[in-house]
């Protein structure tokens, strides 16, 4: 079986999960085909497994430059003239108002084509997008106008706060299934979608290799650690806050943020204003292999986000033996389980966040029994192998050719 994937950008430093799956999906003997709109920049990178997959990735972007590129993929399509104009239909149906989305939405009528193209030169057999956002957008529309049926991964939070506009059910109706990282995700597409299509979501979770991540000794200074993009829904303002108030009580605390983002340089302005610079490393972008040893060498992993999914990092943390301080939100109390793994609070709350932080940090038996029970956790319910064949089964059980 031949199976394409689709994302806005792939690879990034930021979705290793994606890359996980596909490799798992290879292993099990699939044959799987990387397709990204838009060319990741190198910073992304980060290490020889994203370089090696950027290298053989289908860009549309890239391919759409070229005029002649362009033109024959149309021309080609509209051979079969009822599933190009069923497509072109699809296109404007699903089009949110106002002149720009529909522009918008028919240069995703152009880049459909273009992908159409590629999927049918490497004879494939099933399109899966991740993130149903525009891209998937481009998928569901390259499905109608090639008949070779699509699935989806559902992640969250975003697509939920804009479920219309982006018309999550009308993907969800033509989706051959949706894979749905949490129990949480599929009630949000259940209320997004129509009953009778109820049964074709699915619970697949995002995982890790726990083989990847080992508890390491501990550092002699105190140490946080944070990894996820510098952006404001990560909550980081809410922990530097939180920082300044336990430095009191942990005078040599130290907080690494592994990431990067549009928050940055604002970010390295407020830890100066709080006077807690000497306190905080940006360390950037890492590998996977530089994050597993960060997390070896952590007391506790923080992740104070206003909105998530079920954040791959929790994971990994977890798979190190690290404690979690975490947002109870969304997805996130079905993998941290609240005094047992970690410590989840309210988001936004500064003071629940240092308190839990102050807790964990000044008991090392606690941080201990609890890095023990939230890796058994992820090896029992996270195994990046073992969700990628699920994601298989479904692929197979759900081989078909759409109706013209």
């Amino acid at each position: 079986m031949k199976v394409a994937y689709l994302t806005g950008e792939y690879p990034r430093a930021t979705d290793t999960f994606i890359l996980r799956e596909v490799q798992g999906l290879r292993k099990l003997g699939v044959d799987v085909v990387t397709c990204s709109v838009r060319t990741t920049s190198a910073d992304h990178h980060v290490g020889p497994e994203q370089k090696a997959e950027a290298a053989t990735t289908f860009k549309i972007l890239d391919a759409a430059k070229k005029p002649s590129i362009l033109i024959r993929s149309h021309l080609r399509a509209i051979r079969q003239p009822s599933r190009y104009l069923h497509a072109l239909r699809l296109a404007m149906r699903t089009s949110p108002p106002g002149i720009r989305n529909h522009v918008y939405q028919f240069f995703y009528f152009l880049e459909a084509a273009i992908l159409v193209d590629h999927l049918r030169q490497e004879r494939v057999d099933h399109l899966h997008n991740h993130i149903a956002t525009a891209s998937c957008t481009v998928a569901m529309i390259a499905s109608a106008m090639s008949g070779i049926p699509y699935s989806f991964t559902l992640h969250g939070p975003g697509i939920f706060f804009e479920a219309h506009h982006w018309r999550l059910d009308t993907k969800i109706e033509t989706a051959a299934f949706v894979s749905c990282i949490s129990d949480f995700c599929r009630s949000q597409a259940m209320l997004f979608s129509a009953h009778r299509d109820w049964d074709k979501l699915h619970i697949v979770h995002c995982g890790v290799e726990p083989e990847r991540y080992v508890a390491g000794a501990r550092p002699t200074r105190p140490t946080l650690l944070f990894v996820g993009r510098l952006a404001a829904v990560k909550g980081v303002l809410v922990l530097f806050d939180a920082l300044k108030a336990i430095i009191k009580q942990h005078p040599d605390v130290l907080l690494r943020l592994i990431g990067d983002g549009p928050e940055r340089s604002s970010l390295e302005a407020r830890a100066i204003e709080l006077g807690i610079q000497d306190h905080v490393e940006f360390c950037g972008y890492k590998s996977q292999a530089d994050v597993a040893e960060a997390l070896s060498a952590a007391d506790v992993f923080v992740l104070p986000s206003f909105a998530e999914g079920v954040p791959v990092v929790l994971m990994e943390a977890m798979a190190s033996q690290v404690p979690v301080v975490t947002s109870r939100i969304a997805g996130v109390p079905e993998l941290v389980e609240d005094g047992r793994s970690g410590l989840l609070v309210p988001p936004g709350a500064t003071g629940p966040l240092a308190d839990a932080l102050n807790k964990l940090l000044g008991d090392a038996k606690l941080r201990a029994e609890m890095g023990r029970i939230g890796q058994a956790k992820v090896a029992t319910d996270y195994v990046s192998a073992k969700e990628a064949e699920k994601l298989m089964h479904l692929f197979q059980h759900y081989r078909t050719e759409l109706p013209s």
